[in-house]
């Protein structure tokens, strides 16, 4: 027998598509902070190759740099956090799953990037 429906009528009530340019535009914002930050902190790590422990605390506490380590360590975790996603609606098919993987995602990036965040602040403020 012939299916004479068009493409869209074939896949009407298949899922939403509402959601995707969202998720990847975000994707790439985050990658393409996370790799403008990563650059400017590849050059502070080059910078204190072999300097003291002052040295590499007043290179931290400095607010630009300081500032620039934090997006860098938000906009990794958030870029992290959107890949697994996405790696997890691809390949884990259990539903149960599923979720139990996407919020132990969410909890351990979320819990990473508030420590890494914290430590830099702690720097930072000078505690």
């Amino acid at each position: 027998m012939n299916d004479y429906r068009t493409p869209l009528k074939r896949s009407l009530g298949l899922g939403s598509a509402k959601d995707g340019t969202h998720h990847f535009a975000w994707q790439r914002i985050t990658a393409i902070s996370t790799g403008l930050s990563a650059l400017w902190l590849l050059g502070m790590v080059l910078t204190m190759r072999s300097a003291d422990y002052a040295y590499v605390h007043a290179l931290v506490a400095d607010p630009v740099n300081a500032c620039v380590l934090v997006a860098f360590l938000l906009g990794m975790f958030w870029h992290a956090k959107l890949g697994l996603q996405v790696i997890v609606e691809d390949y884990v098919h259990t539903p149960l799953a599923a979720t139990v993987a996407q919020l132990a995602i969410i909890f351990v990036c979320a819990l990473a990037a508030i420590a890494s965040v914290l430590a830099v602040l702690r720097i930072a403020l000078g505690s």
